[in-house]
Formats: structure tokens, sequence, C-alpha cells
């Protein structure tokens, strides 16, 4: 009994699919009404994010409509198939998503030591600059991280950094300093920490 209905429901797919070949537009609706709710159940649960999930549904969904013949019924169910194909690309979202992410923290890090004339920004000017100053920023204790990001990223002050992290001006002050000069140590730069005292 059990094998006739695995039997049934992988025929029900090959048709299906067969049906998408020939740009059947019923079988898209049929396809969409049956599996909407699991792709993007599946896109949510990895991308946290409600409309990154319907992009990522949509993404499924088309993909499958312009290229069904990827799906080969006899080496699995349709239900599977869609599943793992949302999952792969919720994956590679968040992936993309996460790297933009980061050059754009990196790019504007570097922008914004170079403009202030710090020392972390006399030692990046080659091609990898950005990619680098991003990576040492992120091995600093987080407090010092925090206080760079709101120093060199938004733009602040350090009495606005002190206001912002609730510490008095002198430690706000020392800590992009220190922050400073530990990214200039990572960055090869120890040389210059004399000169970032003012």
């Amino acid at each position: 009994m059990q094998q006739q209905r695995s039997t049934g429901a992988a025929s029900d797919d090959a048709r299906l699919r067969d049906r998408l070949v020939f740009g059947d537009e019923t079988a898209f609706i049929d396809l969409y009404e049956r599996f909407e709710s699991l792709v993007h159940t599946i896109a949510a649960r990895v991308t946290r994010d409600g409309r990154a999930a319907e992009d990522v549904t949509q993404e499924v969904f088309l993909a499958f409509w312009q290229r069904p013949f990827d799906y080969e019924p006899d080496r699995g169910s349709l239900r599977g198939w869609l599943a793992m194909m949302a999952h792969r690309r919720a994956v590679d979202l968040v992936r993309r998503e996460e790297t933009h992410r980061r050059r754009s923290l990196d790019g504007r890090l570097y922008a914004g030591a170079v403009s202030r004339g710090d020392p972390v920004g006399d030692q990046v000017s080659d091609a990898d600059a950005a990619e680098r100053l991003g990576h040492a920023l992120r091995t600093l204790p987080e407090h010092l991280s925090r206080a760079i990001t709101l120093a060199y990223l938004e733009g602040h002050t350090y009495r606005e950094v002190a206001t912002v992290l609730g510490l008095p001006e002198g430690t706000a002050k020392s800590q992009l300093r220190e922050g400073l000069r530990r990214l200039a140590v990572a960055l090869g730069g120890a040389h210059h920490q004399e000169g970032e005292e003012k």
C-alpha cells in the first residue's frame, strides 16, 4: 500500500513537471498553491527576514518555471527538491548580503580613517586596504570596536562617542586611542603609535 502511494506521488510529480516543460501556466498555479508555504517557511527560517524570504520564494518558483527539466522525478520527490532549492538559495542570499555588508563596512571605515588623516589611514593604500582594515577592526575587543565604529563609520566626535556609550569623555578618548593603536599594530603600523597623542 505504501509503495502504491509512493509510486502515485512520483507519478504526480512527473506529470506536473511535464506540464511545466510544455509551458502549461495552470501547472505553475498548481505548483505554487501546493508548495509556496513550504518554500517560504524554509526561506524565512534561513534568512530570518520576511522580505528576503519572499524574494527567495519568487526566485525558486521562477527558476523552476524557466527550467522545469532540472527536476528529475526518479531521483526524489518534488517537495524534497523544492525544499533543497529553497534552502540553497536562502543560504546564498544570506552569504551575499553578509559579503556586501562587510565590504560596505570596510569601505566606510577606510574612507573615514583616510579622510581624518589618522595613522590607520596612512597604512592602507593598496587595493585590498578596506578588507584588511575591516578584518583588523573585527579583531578588537567589542568595547573598542564599538567606539571606533561610532567615530569612524558614523562620524561622531569623541564627546559624542562618550555620550552614546555612557562614558566619561576621557574614557571615550582613551578607548579611541587604544582602538587606533591596536588597529595600527594589526596592520603592521606599530611604528605610528607615538604619533597618536595630540
